[in-house]
């Protein structure tokens, strides 16, 4: 599938499954400090996927959101357990609703791959708001087509200078075919927003970012006096970059309808009483010092978004996850996370 431009009579198509062709594939492993989820990322480090695979199930079935996530890893590749796709859905959707970031992100994109997009977008925007190159891909021909995001060809270039700059290769290629449409003011505009984007990616991925992206590719273990381990990089059969998608075959190009979206209400318009009961979350952050996390809590407690909720704080690794504890549904925590990110305040949703 692809996304179809027109304009000034003419149309152009730029492709973005190989993009999405490892939508999943392309990301680290983590780990936190349990010893049996660290123990499946050596063994998987070591090449010896079926050991990793069954060193990650019991942390998964017992709720550990990195051993969800490697194991969804190991599914979407058919390393240590056959390929299944629809399984590491699962574990993906199951990792994110715990609030893991890199589960999300990957998740967001997959359902795109998959034909989801009403589903997939706020998930793929969230992802290119904290740097991912593929969701910044994905968004920005959004942008540019006026599908599944509003037109706007300032920020769609932005964000393909943004994924061009971190390596995806298909990036190049539609920047240079967005050349022929947006005019020059408007791109040189984009590389003032580019550069303001990126500036806000890392700040959101240093709230965020529940695991630390060493994006290694040695098979090899790693010694145990480095510092401690927190992803193993997995590839396809030849190894390739994590920031770089395997190149699929072209498909054919198909013109996505416009979905009708609705109006969201804010949620700091929901009343408190009608909250501390739910189990739905908004993570505002992962900290590696404990303290850090209860001075933004200081901070966010009076907001109006996060009225009539309570503070949790979730131990994972070496951070700390702050979240929001209350809302009664993925709705209502949503609706409160848009409102925190346009005051520009990182967060996500998440639930137990």
């Amino acid at each position: 599938m692809a996304l179809k431009a027109l304009t000034a009579g003419r149309s152009f198509t730029i492709i973005r499954r190989a993009a999405l062709g490892c939508a999943a594939a392309c990301a680290a492993f983590a780990t936190p400090a349990a010893a049996d989820v660290r123990a499946g990322v050596e063994a998987w480090s070591a090449g010896d996927y079926s050991t990793a695979v069954s060193e990650w199930r019991g942390p998964a079935q017992a709720g550990d959101a990195d051993a969800m996530f490697n194991l969804a890893q190991a599914y979407r590749l058919g390393r240590g357990v056959e390929a299944d796709i629809s399984r590491a859905r699962e574990l993906y959707a199951a990792a994110a609703d715990r609030g893991h970031v890199k589960a999300a992100d990957n998740y967001g994109l997959l359902l795109f791959q998959q034909g989801e997009q009403d589903s997939a977008m706020p998930l793929i925007r969230s992802a290119a708001e904290r740097g991912d190159p593929r969701a910044q891909y994905v968004l920005g021909l959004a942008h540019f087509n006026a599908d599944y995001a509003e037109k706007d060809w300032v920020r769609a270039y932005a964000l393909l200078t943004l994924a061009n700059g971190a390596g995806l290769p298909q990036a190049s290629t539609a920047l240079s075919q967005m050349d022929q449409y947006i005019p020059l003011s408007q791109r040189q505009e984009a590389q003032t927003l580019a550069r303001r984007l990126d500036t806000e990616a890392e700040q959101r991925r240093a709230a965020e970012l529940a695991a630390l992206d060493l994006g290694a590719q040695r098979p090899e273990p790693r010694p145990a006096a480095s510092a401690p381990v927190r992803t193993a990089a997995v590839s396809q059969p030849a190894p390739q970059p994590v920031s770089r998608p395997i190149p699929q075959p072209a498909p054919r190009p198909v013109r996505v309808a416009q979905p009708t979206r609705p109006v969201p209400v804010s949620a700091a318009q929901r009343p408190a009483s009608s909250r501390m009961s739910g189990n739905w979350r908004v993570q505002l952050g992962a900290f590696g010092v404990a303290g850090n996390a209860d001075r933004l809590w200081a901070q966010l407690q009076t907001n109006p978004a996060l009225s009539g909720t309570r503070k949790a704080l979730v131990p994972g690794g070496n951070v700390t996850r702050l979240q929001a504890v209350g809302f009664n549904s993925r709705a209502e925590a949503q609706q409160a996370c848009d409102v925190l990110k346009r005051q520009g305040q990182a967060c996500m949703v998440a639930r137990p």
